[in-house]
């Protein structure tokens, strides 16, 4: 229908061109009759505008209304011109100019008024040729002045330019940015998950450690209840005897060092110079006095006391422990008096404070000190600490140990060589730098014996001493307290005992009187022998129990108002 059938056909019909398709192309037409002679025509040219989308949907063409015309009497017929144009959309392949076209509109009858006579339809004048009536497209409401515009000046939605360009690249870094920032999230999400497991082991270990260890509180972890079970049964000690000689001022000063080898504990135990001990004669004498005279059988006499094993004796004369506080580079301890300097025993002063370094000479000025009025206990307390500095600044390889003690220029007892006593140092100050250790004086009354409370805390849980010490086949351990107050009283139930065979363990006094004399031991195994002590002095086998014993002795015999000496 849009295209001519036969353009070269001389019988065709002739026909004009009245549009254009939505596709640009042209639409043709019949060519109307031409209106009777005689009859007006009236034509007026508006142009009319052709809006074209881009997308090439469709065409919209505008008639304005035309003035009315006057009836004709009888229809009131309609003129057409005789050639009619309509506005085209442009195609693809044209220019963009459109050409308009006036269109005349059916003119409305007037009412009461007469249509006059149509005039007479001019004659055709020659027109052009029929390819010469196809209008070109052109803008709607364009000035023909103004310059052409072509299609490619104009920017279609399937063909990419520079703004879109830029915007798939501002598109994609938005994106990329994005994914950047999640991925931050995420590995800050990871970093905080695992500092979350790091400390939830870290807590979970220290909890698991505090309670192996027996650190919480109202709980018991299996290594306390290890330690409470080694502790309760045998345990393992090596001791030695420490005599410390002031070749200066004169005077001695006596500690044990104690290694528990089953409970991996140390402790220094200070020995009073008044603490009784029986010589070899079986005579009592004071600590001290034993220590200055040099006699061999004080060692002995402090395992008859103590109840203990002592392996040897290191005899430490000041001079020697002021090379050994060299030797490990000084020391640092807290002090709790300021020691004045001495000029004439060129003793060095000594600052109060914690945490004060000590050098040799200052650390045997302090060790040595004892003020005007002040009880043996604080000298020896300040004693114990210089051990304690000494023994946290001892290497602790045996062999490294062993050489400082050689280094000492020290001719040690025959019963302790050099590496007997570095073994022994480096294992106790192991335990010093672990914390695993402790430093206690022992208690004596003024008659030279030891409190209950020194038997029971230090002798018994320290150093170990028991019925235990006692070797089988041995004569045992007697210790005898007077509770009846005459003195003269106890010195005949001593000598019995004395002459009976018996080690004898002086107790002291008791701290208040009983009348009935007690017989006591822990050990069943040391009945029959109490019973035997009992006959020795004269007592029923009534008098004969089993308990704790007061003093530290296989049997004690705590005597009363009814003793009556034989």
């Amino acid at each position: 229908m849009n295209d001519r059938q036969d353009p070269y056909d001389p019988y065709a019909q002739e026909q004009q061109l009245i549009g254009y398709d939505p596709y640009g192309r042209p639409v043709y037409g019949q060519v109307p009759a031409q209106p009777a002679p005689g009859q007006q025509q009236y034509e007026q040219a508006y142009e009319q505008p052709y809006g074209y989308d881009p997308q090439g949907y469709g065409q919209q063409a505008y008639y304005p209304q035309q003035p009315q015309q006057p009836a004709a009497p009888e229809y009131g017929q309609q003129e057409y011109p005789a050639h009619q144009e309509y506005p085209q959309a442009p195609g693809y392949g044209y220019e963009t100019q459109q050409t308009q076209q006036w269109i005349p509109q059916q003119a409305a009858p007037e009412q009461q008024a007469a249509a006059p006579a149509p005039a007479p339809a001019p004659e055709a004048e020659p027109g052009p040729s029929r390819a010469d009536r196809v209008p070109e497209p052109r803008r709607p409401g364009g000035d023909p002045s103004a310059p052409d515009c072509r299609t490619e000046q104009f920017a279609f939605i399937d063909q990419p330019d520079e703004e879109s360009e830029d915007v798939i690249d501002w598109l994609k870094f938005t994106e990329s940015r994005t994914e950047r920032r999640e991925e931050a999230r995420r590995r800050g999400r990871n970093r905080v998950v695992a500092l979350i497991v790091v400390l939830a082991l870290f807590v979970v270990g220290g909890v698991g450690y505090l309670w192996y260890a027996g650190k919480l509180p109202f709980l018991d972890g299996p290594g306390q209840k290890e330690d409470a079970a080694a502790a309760s049964g045998p345990q393992k000690r090596d001791m030695i005897v420490v005599h410390l000689h002031n070749t200066k001022k004169g005077g001695t000063s006596t500690a044990l060092l104690v290694d528990n080898v089953t409970t991996k504990k140390g402790a220094t135990v200070l020995l009073p110079n008044t603490l009784g001990v029986a010589k070899d004669d079986g005579t009592a004498a004071a600590l001290g006095k034993a220590v200055e005279e040099g006699g061999v059988g004080v060692k002995d006499s402090l395992d008859s006391v103590l109840g203990t094993h002592i392996g040897g004796t290191w005899r430490l004369d000041t001079p020697f422990l002021e090379n050994l506080v060299e030797l490990v580079g000084g020391i640092e301890t807290d002090t709790d008096v300021a020691v004045p300097a001495d000029d004439a025993a060129k003793i060095p002063a000594v600052g109060q404070g914690p945490k004060q370094h000590l050098s040799g000479a200052m650390a045997v000025a302090y060790a040595t000190y004892r003020g005007q009025g002040e009880p043996e206990a604080k000298q020896l307390d300040r004693l114990g600490k210089v051990l304690y500095g000494v023994l946290r600044k001892v290497p602790g390889d045996a062999k490294s140990a062993t050489v400082t003690v050689e280094s000492m220029g020290q001719i040690l007892d025959p019963s302790l060589n050099a590496q007997a006593l570095g073994t022994l140092l480096s294992k106790l100050g192991e335990h010093a730098k672990e914390g695993a250790y402790r430093t206690d004086v022992l208690a004596v009354k003024p008659d030279g014996t030891l409190t209950d409370d020194a038997n029971k805390n230090v002798v018994k849980e320290v150093l170990g001493g028991s019925f235990n010490a006692a070797q089988a086949g041995s004569a045992p351990r007697v210790g005898l307290k007077d509770a009846t107050g005459d003195e003269k009283t106890q010195v005949t139930a001593k000598a019995a005992l004395l002459n009976g065979g018996y080690t004898f363990v002086d107790g002291g006094k008791a701290d208040k009187t009983q009348p009935a004399t007690q017989i006591t031991y822990q050990d069943d195994a040391q009945r029959a022998k109490a019973v035997e002590v009992a006959k020795t002095l004269g007592l029923p086998e009534t008098v004969v129990k089993k308990g704790e014993n007061a003093v530290n002795a296989d049997i004690v015999v705590t005597l009363g108002k009814d003793y009556k000496p034989s």
